[in-house]
């Protein structure tokens, strides 16, 4: 198992946000996560990259216990991730920003960490943007660059947070098929998102959460069919 999470809970003050939470994803596999605001998704996801310490529970990567590391030792070994709102370096160029995410997110050597970054952008279709700089892209290519610095430390886990949030359908297809293209069978991605109609595209599992845990998880059409999911997703439940 590639991930797996046990029994994790996040306490803010009084407030629960995950409470008693499991589950697991295998290499090759691609998670979709889905729920309503306030359901514990950013959170998880700050959880199992490190920037929020847990309450309880434990965090296995590859077999190892993650639970207690920092962000960047989980980086280098292996976790990736996106942000929903694009993190770059405005002032630097797209090259730039990709390259430092390889060369600091994977010790990769200066050297190496070029090959990776020329290899990355490629892939994103942002090799001939590579010289702008990367406070002067659109939206599209934000999106593209934070996936290219996800990508570029050489990820086993890539933790994808609403990434395909304010874009068109067509500009959803692109990102999937950057996604699709990068993903090796050692590789697994759980991708948090609104647009459910992008996660049913590519996910080979749906898990949707809910006061702080997981509700259902499965095929992605069954889950979607859920009466229980159908009345807390669509907001019916109570009415």
């Amino acid at each position: 198992m590639l991930l797996e999470v046990a029994g994790l809970s996040r306490s803010f003050g009084r407030l629960r946000v995950i409470e008693d939470l499991s589950l697991s994803v295998q290499p090759g596999e691609v998670l979709g996560i889905i729920g309503p605001n306030g359901a514990g998704k950013s959170t998880l996801f700050n959880l199992i990259a490190g920037v929020l310490p847990p309450t309880a529970g434990t965090i296995r990567l590859s077999g190892r216990d993650i639970t207690g590391l920092p962000p960047w030792d989980r980086c280098r070994l292996g976790i990736g991730r996106t942000y929903q709102v694009p993190r770059p370096f405005a002032h630097m160029s797209v090259f730039e920003n990709v390259l430092v995410a390889a060369v600091h997110g994977s010790r990769a050597s200066l050297r190496q960490g070029r090959r990776r970054a020329e290899a990355v952008l490629a892939l994103a279709g942002l090799a001939a943007q590579q010289a702008r700089t990367a406070g002067a892209l659109t939206l599209l290519d934000l999106k593209r660059l934070e996936l290219c610095k996800a990508l570029a430390v050489a990820p086993k886990l890539l933790l994808l947070d609403e990434i395909a949030g304010g874009l068109t359908e067509p500009e959803c297809a692109t990102l999937i098929g950057i996604v699709r293209r990068a993903q090796t069978p050692d590789m697994a991605v759980v991708w948090i998102e609104h647009v459910v109609q992008t996660l049913r595209r590519i996910a080979t599992r749906l898990a949707v959460l809910h006061d702080g845990g997981v509700l259902a998880e499965g095929a992605p059409d069954a889950v979607l069919a859920n009466s229980r999911v159908q009345d807390v997703y669509l907001g019916t439940e109570g009415r």
